[in-house]
Parts: C-alpha cells; structure tokens; sequence
C-alpha cells in the first residue's frame, strides 16, 4: 500500500511534463536493453507484482509472453484484463500470494514497487516469494530508485527530516541499496547482478538529460558504476 501523495509538493512544481515524458520514455527503453542484452528468455509466463497501471508489457509484449498482474485490489488488474494488457489479474499482496503454485512462472517483476514495501517493513518475503514461484532458470527483476545516487541521496535526507512529502510528495519514495537489493536476493537463493537502467533525473532539463543518457550504455553494466545509478535494475535468477 502506497502512502498518501501530496501533489502540491516542491518537485512537481517545478517539474515540465515534457520533461518528465522524455525521462520515461527513454526509462522503458533502457529496460528494454537491458533485460534483451542479461535475461536470455524470449517467452513464458510472468508475475506482475504492484501492477498498477502499467504492467510492463514494453518489456513481456504478445504472445511470446503471458502475463499476470497482481494489486492490492482487483480494480485496475480487471481494467487491464479487460484491454487486453493483462491475461490474469488477481488481487493480492507481496509475500503472502499463497494460491500461486510453486514454480509458475519464468519470471517475477517488481518494477518500482519494493520500496513501498521496505517502507513498511523487511523485503525478505517478496525475495522469498518470488523464488518459490520462479521456475528454474527463472528471474526474478525488480527497478527501483537508487540510494548511491546524488537524487537519492538527496531523497534520503528529505525523508530523514520528515520533508519527504513537501519536498517530493510522499513518504514511501524510498531510494534503494544495491547492496540491499543483492543481499535479500542472496539470502533467497537467487543470484543477484545490479544495473544502472539510467543516472539521469526526470526533473533536469532534456538537454541536461540527452547528455547524461549518454553513461547510461557505457557505464550501466559496469560494477561499481552500475551501482551508482540514479534508477536501479536488479535482475535475480533461480539456479536452473
């Protein structure tokens, strides 16, 4: 469960749209190299988890993939069914999705949904979880906001001053350790390998932007630069 967002917030009053639509439009795409250039699977099943309202089909597109999509309520995995972006949407919670059978699906995405849950607590059971569904050789992949980052770091303090909602809207946007991040996807059994997706900001200017873009490919898959990224692309694989 996300905690309340305040819109009138420091950031998005400064913020472009434009801006911000450039930022995720070249997000998706470095997912997209990424997951082609590290994963090796061209088709299965995959486990949405936190679907929202984008479930990542840029990265599962038919009908190589099928897709289920899990929220906390049913409302938007029935839209989405319904448009055909989802082949199953259920209703649910991380770690506690007790009726999905054991070694299900090729591949389990979080994508920009654990730091809402280690908001609330320890990220042991998604890790966990996610093994017990993944099929050997499966995946478990996960994008998040990086802590090493400047932005992070930056976020980080916000939070810690209890300005996080004036400054940037909500409490729960958490930046991440890639240790964190590799070390629960260890302790679940699952080797862990982190890549920086960008070190851009959506709130710098496009030409700002286009110009940092450029690390992105050299630097991305490089430890410990990966590391440093401002958004963060773990991919966790089960023994096969």
């Amino acid at each position: 469960m996300s905690e309340a967002y305040e819109p009138d917030n420091l950031l998005d009053r400064l913020s472009d749209p434009d801006t911000l639509a450039l930022h995720y439009d070249h997000l998706r795409a470095r997912e997209r190299e990424i997951f082609d250039a590290r994963v090796g699977l061209r088709g299965g099943d995959v486990l949405a988890v936190g679907c929202g309202r984008d479930p990542g089909r840029h990265l599962f597109p038919k009908p190589a993939w099928r897709m289920t999509g899990v929220e906390l309520e049913d409302e938007w995995p029935r839209k989405l069914v319904a448009a055909g972006e989802l082949d199953v949407g259920l209703a649910g919670r991380a770690g506690e999705l007790d009726e999905l059978e054991d070694g299900s699906f090729d591949v389990v995405l979080y994508r920009y949904v654990l730091h809402h849950i280690a908001y609330q607590g320890s990220l042991a059971p998604a890790f966990d979880e996610a093994a017990r569904l993944l099929r050997p050789g499966g995946v478990l992949i996960a994008m998040e906001p990086g802590a090493l980052h400047p932005v992070g770091a930056g976020l980080a303090l916000a939070n810690k001053l209890g300005a996080g909602p004036a400054i940037h809207g909500t409490l729960d946007d958490i930046p991440l350790s890639p240790r964190r991040l590799e070390s629960d996807a260890r302790d679940a059994g699952l080797g862990a390998e982190i890549h920086a997706v960008t070190y851009s900001w959506r709130r710098l200017a496009p030409k700002v932007q286009r110009g940092i873009w450029r690390l992105d490919s050299r630097l991305g898959s490089r430890r410990p630069a990966a590391r440093l990224g401002h958004t963060l692309m773990l991919i966790a694989r089960k023994p096969a």
